[in-house]
């Protein structure tokens, strides 16, 4: 009787079956098979009934059972107790921990390099804090953890080594620029969370987004018009241009993660990055460090750097640089969405969708006015760019438009916090232990023994300078550690003095682009994840070198006319 219920209200047909009386009531149309396999997926599209409707209709049936529902083939429900053979076992959970080759290629590279003899004039200690700085960068670039893990290694290795005491390993957290950086990620989790970047980014589109050239040099050009009035790169790149760009980039459908970054961010990101730099060495406000370049010129060789003689130098080479590499890496690099007429026509239709600004968008724009303000003006009030930022911060925070609790999920925004204090402290302790006034001193010796033309030295001395940026994680770092040095010696092997100035100066910064690290707006672009590491260093050579050969080609040929040489 129980198995006609059954039976009647699942609206099966089931075939009788012989079986031994099993030990409790089991309906006839059921049969235990121990051995039996299973002859169709309880998931079969042909019948809608699942193994759990069955276990609620009938609960005599131990959990441990498994049956067929209804075949095309076969009326007859099989029923299969759990054997070992069809438990299914539980999979190895996968390996979590380090890459193993990556983290070898890192340990070795420390190791090797800490058994080598200390040159003459280098400390022993100097010559260690380098072996563990560069193991510390092998394992930035290979990534056998993530990169504050990496750092925070590499800091530990310091300590326990005694190469660096635990204050000075972590000393870089205490330095504005890590900080300023995280605290853009911050600033572009608002962006995107009211609704203001997308709103932004679909008015660039509609004016710019035909192409996606045309959105990229859009982008550049603000960029380098904002330069001269925010002295911070950092600030620029991550306050402003970071959650724009990642805003248009999200609007366009070109996301990190689902394989969409190649649409449009991969280039776009880059772009703006390398450009960065650029617009940084064009005016003498446009990056922190480039006061410090001109203070150190009046130093060595008793001339003055003014605003407009330093822009009056840079705007031709920066201009053509600013033209070039965007078109470059659009060949080298491109975006697979390269045209598109009818975004212009979708994004107003975005734009009329969203109406008028909300609440939160009005706080957010407030608030991103005020910050650019006081970088702007904080020279004159006596802000700096990081006391700027945290109170835009605290106003988003209490306000609401952003949370603290969104501002601790952002893991990008702790882990370049962590892995860049940790390259600023190694790398600035390099410099205090001396090794890099050795180094200094080692390249001038050997370039002044030479006997070459002053054209020949100057650029010899002009790729050694640009090149050790690989060892700096701070322009400002290394202008203070070879600026002096270089430029004395430049001009004593025949270069004209101030030319010889502006021209470290503009490679100051042109530098910073050839890592993820040489400058502040590097670790903003590349923390948003759309370039991996590798390309962002290849990419970064290639364009270092288009760069030398502008500013000292083209740039050549200007600085004559005017007659700097």
């Amino acid at each position: 009787m129980a198995s006609l219920v059954l039976t009647s209200s699942l609206n099966l047909r089931f075939r009788p079956l012989s079986t031994p009386k099993p030990r409790f009531p089991t309906p006839k149309s059921l049969r235990l098979n121990s051995r039996s396999v299973i002859k169709n997926s309880v998931n079969n599209s042909d019948n809608p009934v699942n193994s759990q409707q069955h276990r609620d209709f009938n609960p005599l049936i131990s959990q441990k059972s498994t049956f067929l529902i209804h075949s095309p083939k076969r009326d007859s429900i099989i029923v299969n107790s759990a054997s070992p053979a069809a438990t299914s076992t539980p999979q190895p959970q996968p390996w979590q921990g380090a890459a193993m080759k990556p983290l070898i290629a890192s340990i070795a590279t420390g190791v090797i390099l800490w058994l080598v003899p200390a040159p003459d004039g280098v400390s022993r200690i100097a010559w260690q804090l380098l072996s563990i700085f560069l193991a510390t960068i092998v394992g930035i670039i290979t990534q056998p953890l993530p990169l504050g893990a990496v750092a925070l290694i590499g800091l530990g290795a310091c300590v326990l080594t005694k190469t660096l005491t635990f204050a000075a390993a972590f000393s870089a957290f205490g330095d504005p620029i890590p900080w300023l950086i995280a605290l853009a990620f911050f600033f572009a989790r608002g962006f995107i969370k009211t609704g203001l970047g997308n709103r932004i980014a679909y008015q660039f589109v509609s004016l710019f987004g035909s192409s996606s050239l045309g959105l990229g040099y859009s982008l550049v050009f603000s960029e380098a018009l904002l330069a001269p009035a925010i002295p911070s790169v950092s600030a620029r790149a991550g306050g402003i241009f970071l959650p724009l760009v990642k805003s248009l980039c999200v609007a366009c459908g070109s996301n990190v993660g689902d394989g969409t970054e190649h649409k449009l961010g991969s280039w776009l990101m880059l772009t703006c990055f390398q450009t960065s730099v650029i617009s940084s060495s064009m005016f003498l406000t446009a990056m922190a460090a480039n006061p410090l370049a001109a203070n150190l010129t009046l130093n060595t060789i008793n001339q003055t750097i003014g605003w407009m003689d330093w822009a009056k130098a840079a705007i031709v080479p920066g201009l053509v640089s600013l033209i070039v590499v965007p078109l470059l890496l659009y060949l080298i690099y491109p975006p697979t969405v390269k045209s598109s007429p009818d975004a212009p026509k979708l994004a107003k239709e975005k734009l009329e969708k969203m109406g008028p600004m909300s609440k939160n968008e009005l706080i957010m724009a407030g608030t991103l006015f005020l910050t650019v303000g006081l970088w702007i003006f904080g020279g004159t009030l006596n802000v700096d760019a990081v006391t700027a930022a945290i109170l835009g911060l605290s106003v988003l925070l209490v306000t609401g438009v952003v949370t603290w609790k969104e501002c601790l999920a952002e893991s990008v925004a702790w882990d370049t916090l962590t892995w860049f204090a940790a390259l600023i402290a190694m790398a600035g302790y390099l410099n205090k232990y001396g090794l890099i006034s050795w180094f200094s001193q080692t390249v001038v010796k050997f370039v002044g023994g030479l006997g070459l033309s002053w054209q020949s030295s100057f650029g010899i001395l002009v790729l050694l300078y640009f090149y050790s940026h690989y060892f700096f994680a701070s322009g400002a770092a290394h202008i203070g550690a070879m600026f002096t040095a270089f430029l004395s010696v430049a001009s004593a092997l025949g270069t004209p003095p101030y030319l010889g100035a502006l021209v470290l100066s503009f490679l100051s910064n042109l530098m910073g682009g050839i890592t993820h690290y040489g400058i502040g707006s590097a670790p903003v672009f590349y923390g948003a994840g759309y370039v991996p590491l590798a390309k962002w260093w290849g990419y970064g050579f290639l364009i270092s070198v288009v760069n030398l050969i502008i500013w000292l080609g083209v740039g050549g040929v200007w600085w004559k006319a005017i007659g700097l040489w």
